[in-house]
């Protein structure tokens, strides 16, 4: 594992309502610079205030949305969001998405934070779940792919540039063979055809969250 450098403390927080935050905190903990590293589970507006960054983890993406907001975590989320660094996997990449093209019945609620759009469960069901040798951009080892697990997973269907927002830099694609007919180029613009999303759930290696770690957190600190 690569070793962190960091000059001063860090808290990484985890949001801790449902799903797998308990793995998200046992692979940071790894890390060899742990010293200057907390990681803490966050379930209240408190504990989200003692945070460099975040993980929304997978899970369930409407229960996660009411245990947010019974938890009155739902607008600090939002406002966290807007300053810094944020990642989602599975649920919490639906939850920081600015729109779903398929909600459950009942309607959807969202933290916004990334301009895409997003269909869940791209896949089908369980019984469709894959995993796949992904190739990404800015990994440690980068020649060596990184084994994405696709559980139910969701997908995103379009980038949705959001005015004065950065651009999205798409680090890893599927390969045509392996998209859902759901992102099929038949009826989708020219724009809109390559982005299907990848979101590894948590598996031994350890790159994803270094990558999030130098390449997100680190550098927001010194705004």
């Amino acid at each position: 594992m690569q070793d962190i450098q960091l000059a001063t403390e860090l808290v990484i927080g985890i949001l801790a309502l449902q799903g797998a935050f308990a793995e998200h905190q046992e692979i940071l903990q790894k890390f060899s610079g742990k010293r200057k590293l907390e990681v803490i589970q966050v379930r209240t507006p408190e504990e989200l205030k003692r945070c460099d960054a975040l993980i929304i983890p997978g899970g369930e993406s409407t229960t996660i949305a009411l245990l947010a907001k019974l938890s009155g975590l739902i607008e600090p989320l939002r406002g966290f969001i807007k300053t810094k660094p944020v990642w989602g996997t599975c649920a919490g990449a639906i939850l920081l998405s600015q729109a779903v093209s398929n909600p459950k019945k009942g309607g959807q609620e969202l933290l916004g934070g990334v301009s895409v759009k997003i269909t869940r469960n791209g896949w089908g069901s369980q019984v469709e779940s894959f995993e796949a040798p992904l190739e990404v951009e800015g990994l440690r080892d980068a020649h060596m792919p990184f084994t994405g697990v696709f559980i139910r997973a969701p997908v995103v269907m379009e980038l949705v540039q959001m005015a004065r927002e950065p651009p999205i830099r798409v680090i890893s694609r599927l390969p045509d063979s392996l998209l859902p007919n759901a992102t099929s180029n038949e009826g989708l613009t020219e724009a809109s055809t390559p982005f299907d999303n990848v979101h590894p759930e948590l598996t031994d290696d350890c790159r994803f969250h270094e990558y999030f770690v130098q390449e997100c957190v680190l550098p927001s600190l010194a705004l």
